[in-house]
C-alpha cells in the first residue's frame, strides 16, 4: 500500500516575519522533521513563506564570522492568513 509509505503532510500557513533591525539576519525552521528552511534576511526586509503551524522561527543575528539565535517565535504568531494548499 502506498499510503503506509507517504508522510503526512503538515497542515500549512503563510507567514510574514519583517527585520526591524539594522543587521542582516538568518531565520530558520529547525523544530520539523524532514524540513528544511533558512534564509537571509536583510535589513527592512519582509520574508513571506509557507510553514507548519508548530514551526518555530529562529532569528539569528549574523555578527562577523559567527551567528547568535537572538529570538525564536512560533509560527503561529506570524500566520497571515488561514491555511493554504501546497500547490
Amino acid at each position: 500500500m502506498l499510503s503506509s509509505l507517504t508522510r503526512p503532510t503538515p497542515q500549512l500557513a503563510l507567514c510574514c516575519y519583517v527585520n526591524a533591525t539594522a543587521h542582516v539576519e538568518i531565520a530558520r525552521i529547525t523544530n520539523i522533521p524532514h524540513w528544511y528552511f533558512e534564509r537571509v534576511v536583510f535589513p527592512g526586509q519582509r520574508l513571506i513563506f509557507k510553514a507548519p503551524l508548530a514551526a518555530k522561527l529562529e532569528i539569528h543575528t549574523g555578527i562577523s564570522i559567527s551567528s547568535i539565535i537572538s529570538e525564536t517565535i512560533d509560527c503561529q504568531e506570524l500566520r497571515l492568513s488561514a491555511s493554504i494548499d501546497d500547490n
